[in-house]
């Protein structure tokens, strides 16, 4: 289990799903959106059955965060890239 801290958003690594990656907000700013599934605990046991449904939810961020949340998911360090933008695509 990993955690990373961005501004005052502390956010376990386990439960990251998706980055959108180069994102705008609907006023043209730079974003970077993580989307967040958790495990939906019952407070009684017998619900166990019925609500065992996870939540999920989008995060967006915005200026310097954005961009530090686009280097950790970029780098090769955190992030594997099965097709890096250096290679070129060939078809056979």
């Amino acid at each position: 289990m990993a955690f990373i801290k961005i501004q005052n958003v502390v956010i376990n690594t386990n439960y990251v799903a998706a980055i959108r990656l180069d994102n705008q907000t609907s006023s043209g700013e730079k974003s970077i959106s993580v989307l967040i599934v958790t495990p939906k605990f019952p407070l009684l046991q017998w619900e166990f059955m019925s609500q065992n449904i996870p939540h999920s939810e989008w995060i967006e961020f915005t200026g310097e965060a954005a961009n530090a949340l686009q280097d950790y998911f970029t780098s090769c360090n955190n992030v594997i890239d099965i097709m890096p933008q250096n290679h070129e695509s060939s078809v056979l």
